[in-house]
């Protein structure tokens, strides 16, 4: 027995000397593995959890994996994942464009076959449940250097007024004046001739010619076929009268810089079927437009990249659900790509300035109310940091009824190194309403990820200090926003970094998953490319860790508009609130979809009367998550209503 114990006297000694040795050797490993095993420690405790929530990861099997760009919450409590090609140009040139269901309960995901690329697309929920989807990418964009063959925007005209005329992909044009000849890069109809008659005499006076644009690059490459001067273009292959009325006229044909440009395919997402249906496509092609919920339940279309990848010049069109048709509106306007625009409650629109990017930095870019029908558009004075807007964030604060914004962090327009940590608040129910800074960020944030929660707090999360997360600049922090107290409260942070490409949705369970982050390099020196973050992530809020949580079941699935419906729940003497919470629909720092209303309700035993506000510019025609909280504050899981 004395000689076993100076065995292990002797192997503990032995240890000793080999850790104190190897600690010698590895001590900041050693220092980095023992801190990071005392974190995982930290963040798992209980009362850790009860104070702050926590992360947990969630990697799907490699075969479902993708490039998250979009994702929205579907009427089945299921969650849709768009990638289209993902913002890569091998899987577009193969056609390969991407689409995943995934259910957070079951956690299930299925493949759906998508129809085009819908990377840079428009979303909103609409009346039926069903999801509006509406553009996305015909072509990627080349950088200067990367453009070898020289080529720009042909202008055609058609000067038939009986016929018009379609050009296949390929059609050739050739100069009457340079002789120099080009291709065009895609398919285009040119619409047939206007007649044009005397109002007082009938009397036919001219024909206005049909018009459309295409672009079009030289054969070959070099410099040799760049041109300086303007130029009128024959039609090869045309004969007859199609040679005379149809032609082209371009500009400077050379090696510039050429964007993305967008489709106007349209599409809708049934969530039942789990399938995209086919609906008329946009007037307008549009690559990063925004979609905007209007009073009668028509959708507004704006902004975007068009088929030349130029931005839409403020020819902005509206959707109508029963005919499943576009109408451009009577008036213009024109925003930046993305931009937010959010249905108020007297019908009219706020543009709280934030978008992701495309537009002139000096055009569309101010705050302000805007009147779709008269185009009235009325500034709103205050804003800090005002060259700071591209890739903020705006949320409606919760209540909705109180219809106050808040626009978090932001940075300068295109690549700029700029960042903002302020927040700004606006009233719009203020006579003049006018922006005032709220509680700053720790860190300059570009991409900051909002969510509205069931207990009137916003979670604001991850983000970037530099342009898609330059430098290593990832913001591993999050905070709770409370709008009572205008106040941040931090708590646990992501263990993920979430910049460009990246977003929140709040889940029926009221947890919150992140998708997303598309950084363009992997590391701080900026010599690696950047791989894109297809890990979700899921937050728990510091409400799921108490002892327990309301319960909601029952009730009417359809409750119109200042009507009522009357649910069960064992704790109904113990609810504060009723919030009715529209689901989100998320990209590139914009979801306009997301608003949290407050219900009027009373209870009875067991029973809880909730009534549904009259305003249909509160409440939109629509599928709501319907939620409880308790008087700690504690939701339940939602119950799924529908709005008429």
């Amino acid at each position: 027995m004395k000689e076993a114990g100076r065995r292990r006297a002797r192997r503990l000694a032995i240890s000793t000397v080999v850790v104190i040795a190897l600690a010698g050797m590895n001590g900041p490993w050693l220092y980095r593995f023992g801190t990071e095993r005392y974190h995982q420690y930290v963040i798992n405790k209980p009362e850790y959890k009860a104070d702050n929530g926590h992360w947990d990861i969630i990697q799907f099997p490699k075969k479902y994996r993708q490039d998250t760009i979009h994702a929205a919450l579907l009427r089945t409590g299921k969650v849709l994942l768009i990638a289209g090609s993902g913002n890569n140009q091998d899987n577009f040139n193969a056609k390969k464009f991407d689409t995943r269901i995934w259910d957070p309960v079951k956690g299930t995901i299925k493949k759906v076959p998508t129809p085009a690329d819908l990377f840079c697309t428009g979303h909103t929920q609409l009346a039926n449940g069903n999801l509006l989807i509406a553009g996305g990418t015909q072509k990627y964009e080349k950088l200067k250097g990367d453009v070898k063959k020289a080529g720009g925007v042909m202008i055609l005209y058609n000067e038939n007024p009986d016929k018009p005329m379609t050009l296949p992909k390929g059609t050739k044009f050739t100069g009457k004046a340079n002789g120099k000849s080009f291709v065009s890069t895609d398919s285009v109809l040119i619409p047939r001739a206007t007649k044009v008659f005397d109002k007082k005499t009938g009397k036919f006076l001219r024909n206005n010619p049909g018009y459309a644009r295409v672009v079009v690059e030289a054969p070959k490459e070099g410099t040799t076929y760049e041109t300086g001067t303007q130029d009128n273009y024959r039609v090869q292959g045309l004969t007859g009268a199609d040679e005379r009325n149809t032609y082209g006229i371009g500009n400077k044909f050379g090696l510039d810089k050429r964007d993305f440009e967008g489709i106007k395919k349209a599409y809708e997402f049934d969530p039942v079927a789990e399938k995209y249906i086919k609906v008329d496509p946009m007037n307008e092609a549009r690559w990063y437009p925004t979609l905007t919920t209007l009073s009668d339940g028509k959708v507004l279309s704006v902004s975007g990249l068009d088929d030349i990848g130029q931005l839409v010049p403020g020819k902005n069109e509206i959707f109508d659900p029963a005919t499943k048709k576009w109408t451009y509106t009577k008036t213009k306007r024109q925003f930046p790509t993305y931009p937010a625009l959010f249905l108020m409650e007297n019908g009219k629109l706020f543009y709280s300035g934030s978008n992701a990017g495309y537009g002139p930095d000096n055009v569309g870019r101010d705050p302000g109310i805007w009147d779709v029908d008269t185009n009235q558009f009325t500034k709103i004075p205050g804003l800090s940091d005002p060259n700071m807007l591209e890739t903020s964030a705006t949320v409606l604060l919760p209540p909705a009824q109180d219809e106050k914004y808040m626009v978090i962090g932001g940075g300068g327009v295109g690549e700029s190194k700029l960042s903002t940590d302020k927040t700004r608040l606006v009233d719009l129910k203020d006579a003049n309403p006018k922006f005032a800074d709220g509680p700053s960020l720790e860190k300059g944030t570009r991409y900051p990820q909002t969510s509205i929660l069931p207990d009137d707090t916003v979670l604001v999360s991850g983000g970037s200090e530099d342009y898609r997360g330059r430098s290593d600049s990832d913001v591993l922090q999050a905070r709770l926003y409370h709008p009572d107290t205008n106040t941040f409260e931090k708590v646990a942070d992501p263990l993920v970094g979430r910049n460009y490409h990246s977003g929140s949705i709040l889940l029926p369970d009221g947890r919150v998953m992140f998708f997303g982050s598309n950084s363009l390099y992997a590391d701080k020196a900026n010599t690696k490319p950047g791989v894109f973050e297809q890990r979700i992530e899921i937050y728990t809020p510091p409400y799921l860790y108490r002892d327990s949580r309301p319960d909601i079941s029952g009730g009417p699935e359809s409750i119109a508009r200042g009507s009522s419906g009357t649910f069960t729940s064992q704790h109904a003497s113990s609810i504060k609130k009723v919030r009715l919470i529209r689901p989100s629909a998320s990209t590139h720092v914009t979801d306009v979809d997301q608003r949290s209303i407050a219900l009027d309700f009373k209870t009875t035993g067991n029973k809880i009367t909730v009534t549904v506000p009259k305003d249909r510019n509160l409440v939109q025609a629509g599928w709501y998550m319907l939620f409880v909280d308790d008087d700690l504050g504690t939701p339940s899981k939602a119950v799924w209503v529908k709005v008429p």
